[in-house]
């Protein structure tokens, strides 16, 4: 699956706002899919590459020996995940917002998993 097949994948979840392939290395954005004026995907890859810096450093820092798999960011009226990719020596992640009131976490995150296994960056 390319990328653009990855992206309109992850619009087909349930309460999917928006989506983004971004590399954490430079914080560029491969691909991105849905947002509205309150959701800047540019901006959102930008920001988040900074959070999944910091938490390899602070796995780095604590000797951890593991990977991330995903980081749950939950709002009030939302859910962020960010999905770094096995596959890309951890250097790329695929971000997605999903409408809390429409969404289902776990579902979610399952379809986040079968997206990775096909995707080829």
């Amino acid at each position: 699956m390319n990328i653009e097949t990855a992206l309109k994948e992850t619009m087909g979840i349930d309460g999917a706002i928006g989506a983004a392939l971004v590399d954490y290395e430079s914080g560029m954005c491969l691909g991105t899919v849905g947002g509205d004026r309150g959701l800047n995907l540019e901006v959102a890859a930008a920001g988040n590459t900074e959070v999944v810096r910091a938490k390899v450093r602070t796995l780095a820092a604590l000797n951890i020996d593991d990977t991330v798999e995903d980081i749950l960011i939950t709002l009030a009226r939302q859910y962020h995940i960010i999905r770094l990719l096995s596959d890309s020596g951890g250097h790329i992640f695929l971000y997605l917002v999903l409408d809390r009131d429409r969404a289902n976490l776990a579902l979610a995150r399952h379809h986040l998993r079968r997206i990775e296994g096909a995707l080829t960056v």
